[in-house]
């Protein structure tokens, strides 16, 4: 049965390819990390569609290098949350992933729920629905995950069309467009002059989650040399501070699931001059008695935390400096 599954639902390799996706070519070092990312993220993907055990399932993981680990646990739990939704005998099924081996890897994990999400049209009209039993904090990186593969799949659409999927409302629009943001680093193949561009034609009012998701993208994928980061966080301008929280949450991503990566590190010393730690334990105090405020989810409250403490950091540093000789 599980082998049926998986001829049915694979995904082919080529999918993730720069020239399959339409993506500018960048250079050959670069491409590779980057197209590699889609590779585990399958690799992880077609394991969780093969393995119904989950000790079976973490142990073919734990095999991928710990920079591109975390990419194959979210495959792996968009395969289990597909399965769950496809086959009433698996319902549950990305529950058990969770309180199991993705439990390290739950940030990544709500993520790849959201591929799932993106896949099966009748959850796509009901996303309140479909995420009924999620963490309520956490619940929104489902419409992140849905934003990532949205705008990695059907660029064309959502970016240069800028179409918005049919369903969303409220928050669940921004948490689409941080991930959207994230499929940005992409596209745009980690290029600090291609990047900006690309946000620019979006309305001010959706550059903040678009940053965001870039500085997640930044810290977590990576990619891209200091000289370049520096430009891209100076071209950032007023959305500096979406742009480092997005890379906190990347830092704390990977303190939890123990796969440090140097990109991170440069990432949190260029924008906060912390050490990837430092930047997660940011993370951590801003959930400190946090609950909805104002009618903003807890999620949002807490990346406004985020946000704020990097303000309150870089009031009169380099920062704000290199975005005022640039301006």
């Amino acid at each position: 049965m599980i082998s049926i599954v998986g001829k049915l639902f694979r995904i082919p390799t080529v999918e993730v390819r720069f020239a399959r996706r339409g993506f500018e070519p960048c250079g050959e070092a670069l491409q590779a990390r980057l197209e590699r990312v889609g590779e585990e993220f399958l690799n992880g993907y077609h394991a969780g569609i093969e393995t119904t055990d989950p000790s079976e399932l973490a142990s073919k993981l734990e095999f991928v290098e710990p920079s591109f680990r975390g990419f194959a646990y979210e495959g792996a739990a968009m395969a289990w949350a597909l399965m769950g939704h496809l086959f009433p005998w698996m319902l549950g099924r990305f529950h058990h992933f969770l309180a199991g081996p993705g439990a390290p890897h739950a940030y990544m994990a709500h993520v790849g729920a959201g591929w799932a999400l993106a896949r099966l049209p009748w959850l796509r009209r009901n996303i309140e629905y479909a995420c009924r039993d999620l963490d309520p904090l956490l619940r929104w990186l489902v419409l992140d995950g849905y934003g990532f593969h949205e705008g990695y799949f059907y660029w064309p659409r959502v970016v240069t069309r800028q179409m918005v999927p049919a369903g969303l409302h409220g928050y669940a629009r921004r948490a689409f467009d941080q991930g959207l943001g994230r499929a940005l680093w992409f596209i745009g193949g980690a290029d600090a002059g291609r990047i900006p561009a690309l946000v620019a034609t979006f309305p001010v009012e959706r550059h903040s989650d678009l940053y965001a998701g870039l500085g997640l993208a930044c810290a977590y994928a990576g990619g891209m040399a200091e000289v370049e980061l520096r430009r891209l966080w100076a071209a950032a301008g007023t959305n500096q501070p979406a742009f480092a929280q997005g890379i906190t949450f990347a830092a704390k991503a990977r303190q939890r699931a123990r796969n440090p990566e140097p990109y991170t590190e440069l990432a949190c010393r260029v924008v906060w001059q912390l050490d990837a730690d430092e930047a997660a334990a940011v993370t951590d105090r801003a959930l400190d008695d946090l609950g909805p405020q104002g009618g903003e989810p807890a999620y949002e409250v807490w990346r406004r935390r985020v946000q704020r403490e990097f303000t309150r950091r870089t009031k009169t540093g380099p920062l704000l400096e290199v975005q005022h000789e640039r301006s």
